[in-house]
């Protein structure tokens, strides 16, 4: 049944892209956009989004080279009251295919120049169903979730690559193999409630390690990967806008469809269950000795820092973020990402993007010990800063050039400062 069931949103979904192709190449999007369109009427409305990176380490680093990366996300948004006269119910389903290289091969940074990367894989990415209820101030979603989509999220950030401006280090690589965040997610319940409209509080619990198994991962509904706990509170203020709001029952949680806002504040935490090896401590044996738990904390600011008078699409924003991990079990304990990003510089662009950003991820004490232990020095801490430049080409097109300099790669020595250019092509239809 199972697999039936698989083989059928397979071939739901290859028909979806080889439409898609087929219509736009031949210049038939109409086509495409009727279909969409009749399906949305039926409550189900498919997406195809496609990522590229083209990316070139110019100097220092490992070795000088170049590579392609690219993810295509094949989408199906369910809306509950027009399939089954559910008020309140969504649900996500997100087919994930990526292949290409991995650029940090050959600059050989640790935080990850380009934020799609990843090993070539066919995955189901996200499967949810989530409820609003009625008031729309509580919210639960259950399945396959990404935890990135909603926590440690910041959307002055959005525009960069590197992988540490959409979560940073410190959490985005605890655990046995990251948390649920791209392109390993897990299985989670999360909660959301709103006690004010410019407030939400968010906690989820999630499987301690992704579903689909990775090197050194314990993997699903294994006893030893245990939970992961992650609280949120945000506090937020939005432009007051001038046509109607839509629906209550969609103002909170994924697909909430509220207006970017202007300012956010939010506070986070994180927590493992499991035992995790201390990277410098040993026991009698000389076999790591086993810490209880892992966890951490961060903070977010993002500022609207100028707004032109005469268009208010013209704006200038600030971001910071800061992570606290531990210091015995984690390779980076603190982090420090800060950035600017411009809407709008050029007139008739309004949905241009300039920003230029940099991370900072610090070395714990326990893992620059064990190294040392091991006969290896190590820097305290590699910094990423980015130069980049959305251009909107068309509503379905977007193209951005993109310039990393990464000040000691993997906080190794013996590695040159890298100079990474990247080339990324957005696509949706």
């Amino acid at each position: 049944m199972k697999q039936a069931i698989v083989h059928h949103l397979n071939g739901i979904f290859a028909s979806l892209v080889l439409y898609a192709a087929y219509g736009t190449c031949l210049g038939r999007a109409e086509d495409w956009q009727g279909l969409k369109s009749q399906l949305t009427q039926a409550g189900v409305t498919p997406a195809l989004a496609y990522q590229a990176d083209a990316a070139a380490n110019t100097l220092g680093g490992i070795q000088r080279g170049a590579s392609y990366s690219g993810n295509l996300h094949l989408q199906l948004l369910l809306d509950g009251e027009r399939l089954a006269g559910l008020p309140g119910l969504s649900g996500l389903v997100d087919v994930l295919w990526i292949n290409g290289g991995q650029p940090s091969e050959f600059t050989g940074d640790a935080q990850g120049v380009s934020n799609i990367a990843a090993p070539p894989a066919l995955r189901a990415y996200e499967a949810w169903l989530q409820y609003n209820f009625p008031g729309n101030r509580f919210s639960i979603l259950a399945g396959r979730y990404d935890l990135n989509t909603e926590f440690y999220r910041l959307n002055s950030a959005s525009l960069f690559l590197n992988s540490s401006f959409g979560i940073g280090p410190e959490f985005g690589q605890s655990g046995f193999a990251g948390p649920s965040v791209y392109p390993d997610t897990s299985l989670g319940v999360r909660l959301a409630y709103k006690p004010y409209p410019n407030t939400v509080l968010r906690v989820a619990v999630l499987d301690g390690a992704p579903l689909d198994p990775q090197s050194g991962s314990p993997g699903a509904f294994n006893g030893r990967s245990g939970l992961l706990v992650v609280a949120e509170a945000a506090f937020l203020t939005r432009p007051v806008a001038n046509d109607a709001p839509p629906e209550p029952r969609s103002r909170i949680g994924r697909q909430s469809g509220l207006p970017p806002y202007d300012d956010k504040i939010a506070l986070g935490a994180w927590y493992y269950t499991a035992n995790f090896d201390d990277l410098s401590a040993t026991g009698i044996a000389g076999s790591p000795l086993q810490r209880r738990g892992e966890g951490g904390a961060y903070l977010l600011l993002d500022r609207l820092l100028f707004d032109a008078a005469d268009d208010t699409q013209r704006h200038l924003t600030g971001f910071v973020q800061l992570g606290l991990a531990s210091q015995t079990v984690d390779r980076f304990a603190g982090y420090i990402g800060a950035g600017l990003t411009a809407f709008g510089l050029i007139s008739g662009r309004p949905n241009d993007e300039l920003g230029i950003a940099a991370a900072m991820a610090a070395n714990s004490s326990h893992y620059i010990a064990g190294q040392q232990r091991a006969g290896l020095m190590v820097n305290p801490a590699e910094i990423a800063i980015e130069l980049s430049y959305l251009a909107q080409v068309a509503p379905w097109l977007a193209v951005q050039p993109d310039l990393q300099y990464v000040i000691h790669p993997n906080t190794d020595p013996n590695l040159r400062n890298a100079m990474v250019a990247q080339l990324r092509i957005e696509m949706s239809f």
